[in-house]
Formats: structure tokens, sequence, C-alpha cells
């Protein structure tokens, strides 16, 4: 290889590293995970101690350094709803552990990246939306009553989250990163924007009723309601509805700006409820360092099972081996008048399929 090649080849690797380092900056803030939770958020120079926050998100980090405890604690509950929701699948989040340093599946326009960042994006705006109603946030209380009538058994009370609060701090923070043009191409930025969007839109579809009995002896004669958001799990499962039916576009000219728009359907505009990624994934049946797949060897599967855990589909035709082991359980336990109880102890033998 000459000279000339190999420098052509030096800098499109470091472009491409600068291209994936960019377009995963607005999920960054997971890392705060690490050691957030040890800084006191009381004093701006407590923004630059930790990886985890972009630029733009630094500044407005110590305008409200008192936001700093809700976004740590959204952080965490990021990757264990990512992980949990996904453990059934051949890309089970794992990744998402190494933030804010992100492998290539969360690094490029996969669909993958696509539910992070509708997820971190809902869940931000979650966890201020519930800080505000626990009392946690100086800057906001309950959400306000509710504009719709009330029905005749019950009337609007109590402390609702405070979604709007919520959503408008949620998404200044979420965004921030995006809407910078040093965080990569406008594909990438509008991708991940449009997701972010999405999560939230889920977020505000959660919203259930909620109500609390009041009267005598336990009665109901007195009914208080308020708007509460449904918890993380419930949001995330919506998404990964989303995620499996996620929309592979193309960044193009449409009039006089440049759009996303589907790549095989482009006759119409991407639609605001669906994720949408640039990139293709791998199929994650193998290690394959260079896209972020770490292959599902030695995952467990399930023998009996026809959807995504089932060994068929998760070992990828390479088959399984069968493990046994003994298992020891509590069992026919008793509970004697006042106030214990007794167990036996209870060995069964359990088997465990395992990817090959």
């Amino acid at each position: 290889m000459d000279n000339m090649q190999y420098h052509r080849n030096v800098s499109v690797l470091i472009l491409m590293v600068l291209l994936e380092v960019h377009c995963s900056a607005g999920i960054y803030w997971l890392g705060l995970t690490v050691n957030g939770s040890s800084v006191g958020w009381n004093q701006t120079h407590h923004c630059k101690l930790l990886d985890g926050l972009a630029p733009d998100q630094l500044q407005l980090c110590r305008r409200n350094l008192e936001l700093m405890h809700s976004i740590v604690h959204a952080a965490k509950l990021t990757k264990n709803a990512c992980q949990n929701t996904l453990k059934d699948m051949r890309w089970n989040c794992s990744s998402i552990e190494s933030a804010p340093h992100f492998t290539p599946d969360l690094a490029k326009g996969t669909r993958e990246s696509a539910f992070a960042f509708a997820l971190a994006a809902a869940v931000v705006s979650h966890s201020i939306a519930k800080a505000c109603a626990s009392g946690e946030l100086p800057s906001c209380t309950c959400g306000p009553a509710p504009a719709e009538q009330a029905a005749p058994d019950f009337r609007w009370g109590g402390c609702g989250d405070n979604i709007r609060y919520g959503l408008q701090m949620g998404s200044a923070f979420s965004d921030a990163p995006m809407k910078n043009r040093r965080s990569g191409p406008q594909a990438f930025r509008l991708m991940h924007l449009h997701n972010n969007a999405v999560g939230r839109q889920v977020l505000v579809d959660a919203v259930e009723t909620k109500c609390k009995c009041h009267g005598v002896s336990g009665s109901c004669s007195v009914k208080t309601c308020w708007k509460g958001l449904h918890d993380i799990g419930h949001i995330a499962e919506d998404l990964k509805t989303k995620y499996l039916s996620a929309t592979k576009v193309i960044h193009r000219l449409v009039g006089t700006r440049r759009q996303l728009v589907p790549k095989e359907l482009d006759v119409r505009p991407v639609r605001e409820g669906e994720l949408v990624y640039l990139v293709s994934s791998p199929d994650y049946c193998k290690t394959d360092a260079k896209h972020g797949s770490l292959g599902t060897q030695d995952r467990e599967c399930n023998k009996t099972a026809s959807g995504s855990d089932s060994c068929g589909l998760m070992c990828c035709g390479r088959g399984y081996n069968v493990y046994t082991e003994q298992v020891v359980e509590r069992c026919h336990c008793k509970y004697h008048w006042c106030c214990y109880v007794t167990c036996k102890h209870c060995e069964r033998t359990v088997e465990r399929y395992v990817c090959k």
C-alpha cells in the first residue's frame, strides 16, 4: 500500500470514529450512572467533574443544578429498562453498560440507537415529572389540575405528576446536543431528534387517571383522582413494539429542505409515531466488534417458546447445550399464630438451555 492510500485510509477511519462519537453524544449522559450519585450537584463546577454531559448539556446543568439528581436517576432507570425489556432479544442492550463509551451498535444510526435515544428521552422527562410531584425539586410542584370535567363519582385533587414541566426540561436536556451542528451530520441529528420526540409522545400517551378512596372503614364515599404516569416498564414495552417495526429512512431533498423519508416507501413522509433509523443492523448472531455485536453464544434460551427467546431464534440455528442443576427452594410454608412462618427446603432439578 503506498503512502497516499495509507493516509487516505487513516483519514476515513478517523472520520468514521468522529462521526460515531458525535452521533452518540445525545446519550453520553447515561454514563452518569458510573459515579453521578457521588456528586452533590450543588455547585456549578460539579457539572464538569464527570464524563457524560455534552457541551450544551453542561450549560443546562449549570443553570439547573437541582435537576441533576433526577437526571442521574433517569440514567439508571434507562439502563435497567433497556436491558429488562430486551432481555429476550438477540440484541439485549448489554452494550449500554459501557456508557458513555459506546460500541458501534449505539454509536451509529441503527434501530438499536433509535430505541436507546427514544427510551432515554422518555425516561428523563418521566423522572423530572415524578420528582416535581414528590417535592424533590424547588423549581416545580404538582401538575396542574386536569382541564376535563370530573366525573360524578370523583373530584380532581391529590398531587399529579408534573408532565408539562417534565417534558419542557426533559426535551431541553435530551435535544440540546442534537441541535448543535458539531454533533454530527444533519441526517443523524434529525434522526435522533425525531426519535426523542417519539419517546416523549409515548410518555404522554402513558398518562392515566389514578384515584384514592376516602371514607369510613375503607369505604369509597369520596374519591380523589389525579393524572399520573405509567411506570417505566410500560413505556419501554411500547417503545419495544416501535423498535421492532422501525422504518429505515434516507436523507433527501424534499422541496427546498433536506428531510428524512422512508427508504422503501418514500412516497409518504415519516410518521410522527414511528422510530426511524439510517443504518442497517447486523443479525447479532456472531461476535462482530466492528458492528458492536456480542453474538448469542452462551446466551440462555427457552426450549418451548416460539418467540425471540426461543432456542431456534436465539441460537441462530447453531443448536444449544442442555445443563441440569439442583435448585433448593423454600416450600410447604406454614403460618403460625402469632406471628411467624416456618418452611421446609425442597430440592428440584432444573434444565437450562444455552446457545452453542
